[in-house]
């Protein structure tokens, strides 16, 4: 089990990065890792939407990566959050942006307040 702790005072760290491979309860891990870094920074109100976008490129990971290996980009940005999930798969896949009833095809997400 992948372990978070809090090691930065919230002013130093504005980003997490971490490569993984998925497992059977990473979303689980991603999620608290993410709300650890939310309630950190005081973005809580953040959370849904960013535990929702963190959960589905986890997903996408499960579905379309052959190894299963990730990396993860939690940002604080100055007026929100990004979350990025990145894989080592070679080429680049052109997203186009998705309905809000659309099941999948969202990418990246960013939120502002």
């Amino acid at each position: 089990m992948n372990q978070a702790t809090d090691l930065y005072p919230a002013e130093l760290a504005t980003s997490y990065r971490m490569g993984f491979t998925v497992g059977e309860h990473s979303a689980g891990h991603m999620r608290r890792i993410l709300h650890m870094f939310l309630t950190r920074w005081e973005l809580v109100r953040l959370s849904d939407p960013a535990t929702l976008a963190l959960t589905e490129l986890v997903a996408n990971v499960v579905r379309h990566v052959p190894d299963r290996r990730y990396s993860v980009l939690i940002l604080r940005e100055p007026h929100g959050l990004r979350v990025e999930v990145a894989d080592g798969v070679p080429g680049t896949l052109a997203a186009k942006a998705g309905g809000p009833l659309d099941e999948g095809g969202r990418g990246s997400s960013s939120w502002r307040p």
